[in-house]
């Protein structure tokens, strides 16, 4: 195969996990026409902008144009760290959790009359379960949290009768995130717990509350909820209110 069908053919996989073509294109910033014309291997990108999708889909250029059917390079009898650390990661149980949308609802330290909403995509595939989480990324231009845009891809994993998220943000700051959750012990399915997130002052400790929608939303929509919202909001989950205020995310 060509540089170019390799590149296509990469680009092709890698954008598979993502929700479209058309989001992956907004959050690079690049036009969706040009876009196409990598996945259709009729070009390459100048330099400039293949680091650019590097840096997005974390992978080295190496990787971008090696011929898709070659195995990648390995010492021998030595398994690829990050194959051997994501085996372990995702080895059984798996976590109790269900496919589907769910509100993720973080504390704001020194404010307990705002929540943060995240939205969480969950995908479920036997015993392997991946989330993406989008958050801040309907705040207005200067405000705080728009500084802290997340687009967070990972995998989750049960521990001791805990979930972990753990998870890396695909925009250009990379930084890693782990949330903690459990079911809560109430009649209501919530999960609650903590969150280690790391912002432009360093890491920050917040509580969590997370809950499956039921209303079948479109992503689209979701997303676009995702933002700093007021406790008194009386278009907010009253449970997640109660929730917050008794402390108990």
């Amino acid at each position: 195969m060509s540089i170019r069908q390799n590149l296509a053919a990469n680009l092709r996989r890698l954008c598979k996990d993502h929700a479209s073509v058309s989001a992956v294109c907004r959050e690079l910033g690049i036009n969706r026409t040009q876009f196409e014309r990598y996945l259709q291997g009729q070009t390459v990108p100048n330099k400039a902008t293949a680091k650019l999708i590097c840096d997005y889909f974390r992978v080295d250029e190496a990787e971008l144009y090696r011929d898709p059917g070659t195995p990648s390079p390995t010492a021998p009898g030595l398994p690829p760290i990050s194959e051997s650390l994501f085996t372990q990661m995702i080895r059984p149980p798996a976590p109790s959790i269900a496919g589907g949308t769910y509100f993720t609802y973080f504390s704001i330290p020194g404010r307990s009359d705002l929540l943060v909403r995240a939205i969480t995509f969950v995908r479920r595939e036997a015993e392997l379960v991946t989330f993406r989480r989008v958050t801040g990324w309907s705040e207005h231009r200067g405000s705080t949290w728009a500084r802290a845009r997340g687009n967070h891809y990972g995998v989750a994993i049960s521990r001791l009768n805990w979930i972990y998220f753990s998870g890396v943000n695909r925009r250009q700051t990379g930084e890693p995130s782990l949330i903690s959750v459990q079911w809560a012990p109430i009649s209501e399915p919530v999960l609650t717990g903590k969150a280690m997130l790391l912002t432009e002052a360093g890491p920050a400790f917040v509580s969590v509350i997370m809950r499956q929608d039921r209303s079948n939303i479109r992503p689209r929509h979701a997303i676009r909820m995702a933002h700093v919202v007021r406790l008194d909001d009386p278009s907010l989950d009253q449970l997640v209110v109660s929730l917050a205020r008794d402390g108990l995310g």
